[in-house]
């Protein structure tokens, strides 16, 4: 089973897919993170590698392709990436949702706690302006995938298998909840 895990920036997508690869002895493949070295190889921070990818479709194609390349060779792992689910169709397809405050929030807490997001300098920055950083991102991403996908919206839950909002949620409790996911398909 591949399960590909998609969702708002803070949702706790990258924390979710860990555990639930090592649950299921799945290997993990995090396609914001790629994205993030190859724009460390170019010098520019994700902001400013997205701002390209809004001119020149490559920025996603050469991640996009990866992704479908994998969808069609391997099986039994997850890949965290906001087209996931378009790139492997027959993919477990669950969206992380949450609250663009309670996001900003925990963007924020991982910045204190030393994560390296390569995102414009952040760690100085107040719930509110991580918040429109965050929108602008989100924006940016929807615009990209509607311009090179056939005007692909990653926020139409119906792409999804399951949509978890964890904004109220603790890192066990969406572990649960996506856990619950995999074993229903499973059965």
């Amino acid at each position: 089973m591949i399960v590909a895990i998609s969702g708002n920036p803070g949702s706790g997508k990258s924390t979710v897919a860990k555990r639930v690869a090592d649950a299921l002895g799945y290997k993990r493949y995090d396609i914001g993170s790629l994205r993030r070295e190859m724009a460390k190889k170019r010098g520019l921070t994700l902001e400013e590698y997205n701002e390209l990818g809004e001119q020149d479709p490559q920025t996603d194609v050469e991640v996009d392709e990866y992704q479908r390349e994998l969808g069609t060779k391997e099986d039994d792992f997850v890949i965290e990436g906001r087209t996931s689910f378009y790139f492997i169709p027959h993919a477990l397809k669950i969206f992380i949702d949450i609250s663009p405050e309670e996001g900003a929030r925990r963007v924020l807490a991982d910045l204190s706690n030393g994560a390296d997001r390569n995102e414009a300098d952040l760690e100085h920055h107040t719930v509110k302006e991580i918040m429109e950083l965050n929108a602008k991102r989100m924006k940016s991403d929807d615009h990209r995938y509607r311009k090179y996908y056939n005007n692909l919206d990653i926020f139409d839950r119906s792409h999804y298998d399951a949509w978890i909002d964890t904004t109220a949620l603790s890192k066990d409790d969406v572990f649960t909840a996506v856990m619950r996911v995999i074993q229903e398909k499973e059965s």
